[in-house]
This record gives C-alpha cells, structure tokens and sequence, in this order.
C-alpha cells in the first residue's frame, strides 16, 4: 500500500513500465521465453559473454530481434566479460552490428567499451560492475547508462535508498541460482584452474566440496559443500520490489533448459500480471499468454529457495550437504520392504526421479520404476528408511507436459470493415493504433442470406490460427451485404495479418541512447585489481575519472598469493554457529583454512565482523 508520503514514487510508478526478463540460451528458449510472456530477454552473442557455452550466431540474433518486437518484447545482448586489447576492438564492430539489427541494450562489465566509437545503443551495467553502492549507481546515470543491474545480495531498504536518490533504471534478479560472492568480486574459479568468471569461464568451485579447519587443524567441518547455496525465490516479494522502485525483474539461467524457462516464465508472468492489475500499473510488452499447463517452481530444477538478504536477515541459505536439484517434497516414508516403501499419499509416476538425505545426511536418489496406489517401487532401496523424506527431482510427467506444450500468445486487435463507393475497405488494428487496412472492388454478387454472408465474414475474418493476433472486437458496417467466398475472405485475413505484422516491425518503438557519454569523477580514487582493468582503454577510461590504476585486473598477473579472491555476505561461521553475536565462547582458533577436497588447495578464511561478510585469500 502506498501513502501520501509517497507521491514521487507513485508518480513514477504510473509512468513506468515493468518487465518481466527471462534468459535464453538460444533462439529456440528465446521463442518460448517470449510465448511464454517474457517482456524482455538476455541472451549472448558467441564472443563476450558472461556464459561462454551459451553463445549464438548473428543470424540466430537477428531471428530473436524480428520475432521478439512483433510483441514489443527487447532483446538485450550480454557482453559483460572483460576483454583483451584485441577483443575490445573487436566487440567495437560487433557493438555496431548489434546497432544496425535493434538489439534494445548491450549488458557490459568492461569500462574499456565506452572510449570506443560507440552507436547510439542503450548501456546496462552488469551485475558484473559491482554495483553495489549509491554513489557508484551515480556514477554509472551520469556516465551514460541508462540500467543498473543490481546486487544479488541487495535489500529492499537499500533498493528504496537507490530509488530515492537517483532516475536510473532498476534491474533486480527475483529467481534462480546464486553466486555466493559478490559479483564481479569472484576470482576462485581463476585461481583453482585458470578458468576466470570475469571471462564467462566460470568452473563454479562454490558447488564443489570443501574442509574447514582451525589454525590448529581442528575440523570444524569435513567434506562438505561449504559454499553451495539454494537457489533464489523472491515470489513473495514481487510487491514490495515493485513499490520499492524496481522495473525489470530478472530469472537467471542462460545455462539451463527450455522446461525450465517455459515454467518459471509463466509462473512469474502470472504473479507479475495480478500485482500490475491491482495497481493500475503497465507491463512494457504486448499479447496475453495462455498455457496449457499450471506452473509449479518447485516442479523444475532447483536447490530448495532462500529470500537470500531482501529483507536484510540472513537466513538459511546453504546447502552444504548438497549441490545439486532436489525439487519438490513429496512426503514422508511410512513403510520400508525389500523392493518398495509407502507413502501416506503417493503422487509419483513411473519414470520419476527422486532424492532424499540419508542418516549420514548425504542426497541420495534413484528412479521410480512402477508404483501403486501408496506403494512405491524405486530402482533401489538402498539408503530409504522409515521417517525420511523424499523429494521428487524429476517430474516426467510434467516435463514432457512442458516439451510437448502449446503456449499461444496473442496480440489483441480489432477488426472493422466499411463500404464505399468504389468498394469495401477491410481494417485490422491493435491497441498502439498500428492499422493494416485492405480493399476490394464491388465485383461481388449480392448475399441472398445477409445475415450469413455477415456472420461467415466475422467468424473467418477473426480466425487468427497460428498468427500473433487475436481479434477480440469485431465491426461490420456496410450496406450492401456481398456474398464472398470463404477461400477469398481467408485470402483477405492472410493479407491482412501480414501488412500488420509489418506495420508493427517498422513501427517498433527502439529506444536509442539519447546521452552522450560523459566524465565525471568515480567515487573511488585508487584502483587495484579489483577494478577488473584488463585493456588500455579501460584504464584510460578511469584515469579521465580521476582513477589512479594501482594494478590491473587479476587475469594479467602471474602470482595471486595472498589475494583476496572472494567476498561474500554468506558467512561459515554463522553457518555453523560460531558468529560472536550468536556463540561468544570461541571453540576454534582463527584464521581458519579452506581446504578444497578434490586438488587439496587451501585458503585463509578471514571474517569482517564490522561489516559481517567473509573473504577467502589465497595463501602465500
């Protein structure tokens, strides 16, 4: 609810458009993201981008553009790795290109990008940028970027705070998986293998397993998943963002399957659409999606949900005996025999895939090959006891639902046919005033049976088929009913649909980059490697700023001992207990020291109990 108080806001509200933003990892997700009701998606070109095995073809780009803004959907290009002094000449000209086809935005982490000779497209700052201050959210307005895409682990408080205190577009991630380090900030995946996230290389080191002992070699924890976290949901705070000033809302998962695009788009474009409705608010695209499936966030891929910090608490957000899918519960074995278990209520299928966590708190899963009524016959028993509780991480059902489904989305239009002199004009118009109009001469017998020969133009003029259109408003007004044919009435539909569908491309509202790029001063006066500087440009960039380049990015060095690699709010010893506002007895000696289980590397655990977040150094 909003108060007087918050006239601004609710000013802007009115005059914003809100955006549902799905990732595609192709032009095949990329078409179901946009059936399913995406307002917006992100997706990368096969160099520069964040996720390097999620890349594509310019021609599959420009395919994404035309289909997507016949729905007045934006596409925007990620191109938010870090580059060299040659690759940043070449993302020049693919910048230029990406112009020319009306991609709507270009996500980018390297500052290098803007003393290039840059098009008039819009900018958005990575999550990458580290964004995760006024005053660096400041900067970024006033040089010339139109988004910010924020932090992950961000608050509502301080969303309100940026809303307040600067105009630029808001983008904040509302689903999916979560890195554990501050964005940008991450340098563990460089140092395990030379595979850096800054370069869309990223090995994902937090899934994998790790030690933690104390300086004296006591174990605090053994072979677990210590920096794994659950996956984001923040379905139940969709009001809130959107009252707190957000506009683009953000699914993450350029890596992850169609199934799972389909169900979370529609899931979120059914909430988005109900908060929107009550308050009188726009969605920024066109069409209404109907599904033939219900979505369910816990039937698809996902590591259990946490709110993660939106409300400034931090809850239980790791799964440190997991890294993996454990989807939906499902309930609580009853029985145990040789071959089956039961349940109270069993809602599994043959071909399931189910997990649950052993005495030793180890996931463990296996296949469902038959069940009946409460009985459940899994490929093996091992492990499965009275009292444990099983997840369902494979629906089969509901995928092949999702493979085989037929999501329409239709753009609403009015069709009007009128009579004159020389003949009858036939109009089909949608809700921007977008008109295809069509004429005929009067070269037609006279209808013996008015009231058919109307009835048959109605029902045929309004057939939209496979068509994005849907004609929701029919008007007849002509005097002399003709008998047409109904081949010929298809004829003047198709024809019809077609010029509209081309009005509708060449009257696509792209928004080009209206500011020039601009020198103002970064809030931060002396840069070291954190700053990602990997090209000349880029240092160039921030030295007209003010900057003084002490080091450039990690990426160019050869020796990273004692560097900080990781930065997180997440924090192992609140995780276990041990945080001096919770336990002020100390059980272990700090530093504490990661150990990575698979190649044996350690690193220094080290807690800023201040500002209550946890870095992990290389060590010397």
């Amino acid at each position: 609810m909003l108060l007087k108080s918050d006239r601004g806001l609710k000013t802007k509200l009115n005059t914003a458009e809100f955006e549902l933003l799905v990732p595609a990892n192709n032009k095949n997700t990329a078409f179901q993201a946009i059936k399913a009701g995406a307002d917006a998606v992100y997706i990368g070109y096969k160099k520069y981008g964040a996720r390097i095995q999620a890349g594509n073809s310019m021609e599959d780009l420009i395919w994404v553009v035309e289909f997507a803004h016949l729905y007045g959907v934006k596409v925007y290009i990620t191109l938010n790795t870090i580059l060299n002094n040659d690759e940043i000449n070449q993302a020049e000209k693919i910048i230029q290109k990406l112009y020319e086809i009306k991609a709507d935005g270009i996500i980018i982490q390297d500052m290098g990008i803007l003393e290039c000779d840059l098009p008039p497209i819009p900018l958005i700052a990575s999550t990458q940028c580290h964004n995760n201050s006024i005053e660096k959210i400041r900067f970024l307005e006033k040089t010339g970027f139109k988004r910010v895409i924020l932090p992950r682990e961000i608050s509502l408080n301080e969303i309100k705070e940026i809303r307040k205190n600067t105009n630029i577009e808001l983008e904040c991630f509302i689903h999916g998986a979560l890195c554990m380090s501050y964005s940008g900030q991450c340098y563990l995946s460089y140092m395990n293998g030379g595979r850096s996230a800054n370069r869309g290389e990223c090995a994902q080191p937090c899934r994998k397993k790790y030690s933690l002992k104390d300086s004296n070699g006591k174990y605090i924890a053994k072979n677990k998943y210590l920096l794994s976290l659950k996956d984001l949901n923040l379905s139940d705070y969709l009001e809130d963002l959107i009252l707190s000033g957000i506009t683009s809302f953000k699914i993450e998962g350029r890596l992850k399957n169609q199934n799972y695009v389909i169900n979370t788009t529609a899931y979120y474009r059914q909430a988005i659409d109900k908060i929107l409705n009550n308050y009188g608010l726009k969605r920024s695209s066109e069409g209404f999606s109907e599904y033939d499936f219900e979505p369910d966030l816990y039937k698809t891929f996902n590591r259990g949900y946490t709110k993660y910090y939106i409300d400034g608490e931090k809850n239980d957000i790791a799964t440190i005996n997991y890294n993996s899918s454990i989807g939906e519960y499902i309930g609580i074995v009853q029985e145990v025999r040789k071959n089956y278990f039961s349940l109270k209520t069993n809602i599994l299928n043959n071909g399931d895939g189910i997990c649950f966590f052993n005495e030793d708190k180890e996931l463990l899963g296996t296949n469902i090959n038959k069940t009946e009524n409460n009985l459940v016959f899994p490929s093996s028993i091992k492990g499965i006891k009275p009292g444990i509780k099983i997840y369902r991480n494979y629906n089969r059902l509901f995928d092949k639902k999702l493979e085989n489904t037929n999501i329409t989305r239709k753009i609403p239009v009015n069709l009007r046919v009128r009579e004159i002199d020389c003949g009858y004009i036939f109009f089909l118009e949608d809700k921007k005033n977008n008109c295809a109009c069509y004429m005929t001469d009067k070269n037609y017998e006279p209808a013996m049976d008015k009231e058919k020969a109307v009835k048959t133009l109605v029902i045929q003029l309004s057939k939209s088929g496979n068509t994005e259109f849907k004609v929701i408003k029919t008007d007849i007004k002509i005097k002399n009913i003709p008998f047409i044919k109904v081949s010929q009435i298809n004829n003047i539909r198709r024809i019809l649909t077609e010029r509209l569908r081309q009005i509708r491309r060449k009257n696509y509202d792209y928004q080009k980059r209206t500011n020039n790029i601009q020198i103002t001063e970064y809030p931060v006066l002396k840069l070291d490697y954190h700053a990602n500087i990997f090209n000349e440009k880029a240092g160039l960039f921030y030295k007209k700023r003010g900057c003084i380049v002490e080091e450039k990015a990690l990426e160019t060095q050869n020796k990273i001992e004692n560097k900080e690699l990781m930065i997180s709010k997440y924090c192992l010893k609140k995780q276990f207990n041990l945080c001096p506002k919770q336990t002020p007895i100390k059980k272990y000696t700090e530093p504490f020291i990661l150990i990575d289980e698979f190649n044996k590397e350690h690193y220094l655990v080290e807690f800023d109990c201040k500002d209550c977040v946890m870095k992990i150094r290389a060590r010397n």
